[in-house]
């Protein structure tokens, strides 16, 4: 990693630590890692131990051998609560990835060499953001097997678009900085100038992005398993809900069937748009480093150690 970036990140996290949105974001996303995670010793029953279940234990209401009650299967909901938040961080920070590399990659590539590059790479990018994103991964999905890998690569492969024009622009930006410039008058090669100097001063755009992907990845995924399209070898907050509409618990009054897996939803998709909106105000709207604290010493030290 070079100075620049190392100075960059140092710079964010001073200012970010003053910043109340990207903190308690950060907080909140910690504890759903944390929860997902450790879930074998947090949760206090197997989701999947075969149980001797009676018709008391259907729908059982909030008691002191279950938190927050049962669900349809007699099993319990915290312990279903728990486990599922591994299945929608997983599909979340995954798919994520899988946009934001994609996005990426576009997005420098057409802002760096402009031209017949970028106007087709951009044409692409505008035909896939004209198309609605989640009637098309229901579509993909339904004519694919239900699976959690192709739930990932399906939210992944269409989620690019945003990513893309984003990083574009900043591109756009640093590649007519001084010290760009200079290394191409030197003759430094199209990779060495994208690897040094470009991507150095895109990446944190880019790690800003990806919090704010991973919480539509969250909903969408969410969506899709609302809707019966989920991997049904797994449990996440979406199946949660759709059991719980399908097989009659909004009809029982089992409001802890329904409340739980939505306040997760709620409760990881709030933290990463808070610490998204607090990384976006610690870089500031047009994302110039010079408009930090220490940015015009930052960027005339990062010209200074690039020059070859």
């Amino acid at each position: 990693m070079s100075a620049v970036t190392t100075t960059s990140f140092g710079t964010i996290w001073r200012s970010a630590r003053r910043n109340w949105m990207a903190l308690a974001g950060l907080s909140m996303l910690a504890a759903a890692v944390i929860v997902a995670v450790f879930a074998p010793l947090i949760a206090p029953y197997d989701p999947k131990a075969d149980l001797k279940v009676s018709i008391d234990d259907i729908y059982a209401p909030p008691s002191a051998a279950h938190w927050l009650g049962t669900d349809d299967a007699g099993r319990d909901v915290l312990s279903n609560f728990i486990y599922g938040a591994r299945v929608s961080l997983i599909v979340g920070f995954f798919a994520s990835f899988i946009s934001v590399f994609i996005g990426g990659t576009i997005g420098i590539t057409a802002g760096y060499f402009g031209g017949r590059v970028e106007n087709i790479l951009m044409r692409i990018t505008d035909i896939m953001l004209v198309i609605p994103d989640l009637p098309l991964a229901v579509v993909l999905v339904a004519l694919t097997k239900p699976s959690l890998m192709n739930i990932i690569l399906v939210i992944g492969l269409l989620g690019w678009t945003g990513t893309a024009r984003l990083v574009r622009s900043q591109t756009l930006s640093v590649k007519e900085r001084k010290f760009v410039l200079r290394a191409k008058a030197i003759g430094c090669g199209h990779f060495h100038i994208l690897r040094r100097h470009i991507f150095p001063l895109v990446l944190p755009l880019l790690v800003a992005n990806t919090v704010l992907v991973i919480s539509l990845a969250i909903l969408e995924e969410s969506t899709l398993s609302f809707l019966g399209l989920a991997d049904p070898t797994t449990l996440s907050w979406g199946q949660m809900l759709n059991f719980a509409f399908t097989r009659g618990g909004v009809s029982a009054g089992a409001w802890w069937a329904l409340i739980m897996p939505g306040l997760g939803i709620v409760w990881v998709v709030l933290g990463c748009t808070l610490l998204g909106q607090g990384l976006e105000q610690v870089l500031n709207p047009r994302l110039e480093w010079h408009h930090l604290s220490v940015g015009p010493k930052m960027v005339a030290r990062g010209a200074k150690e690039e020059r070859p």
